[in-house]
């Protein structure tokens, strides 16, 4: 243990462990933004503070993923049916330093809990329309 290597390899081993996660987040962030259907999108839910991330179209579900992070599988998932579009507004200032430039917030309601995207006005378009295109099993009920 006195070797005056050790504290090198160390060092050198918990430099190579960073520099592997990394690569990972950055394999993951890569094949996040290459599926069709996914938009840089910022989340607020329940009062909490904006985290940045991907939002992912799945057939029936909207699926939210951290963008710092090495897990596969989406933070929140809202189901299509559940998902209620309230509107857009512009950030207030307090929000201009912590969401994307040019973003919009788009509140939304998911089985009675307020959800806040910041996204790009043509990101928000392509939301709009995936709500409203969502398949109707009569008049005025989702599946």
């Amino acid at each position: 243990m006195n070797d005056p290597g050790f504290p090198f390899i160390a060092l050198a081993t918990v430099f190579a462990l960073l520099i592997f996660a990394l690569c990972l987040s950055g394999v993951r962030r890569f094949n996040l933004r290459r599926a069709l259907g996914t938009v840089d999108a910022s989340i607020c839910t329940a009062g909490k503070s904006w985290q940045m991330g991907v939002c992912r179209y799945q057939d029936n579900d909207l699926e939210w993923f951290k963008l710092l992070s090495l897990s596969v599988r989406p933070k929140y998932t809202f189901r299509r049916s559940s998902l209620e579009l309230i509107g857009r507004r512009q950030p207030t200032e307090s929000e201009l330093v912590k969401v994307q430039p040019d973003s919009v917030i788009v509140e939304l309601h998911y089985e009675g809990q307020e959800v806040l995207l910041a996204m790009k006005f043509d990101a928000y378009t392509g939301l709009s329309s995936w709500l409203e295109a969502g398949p109707v099993i009569g008049v005025g009920t989702w599946r």
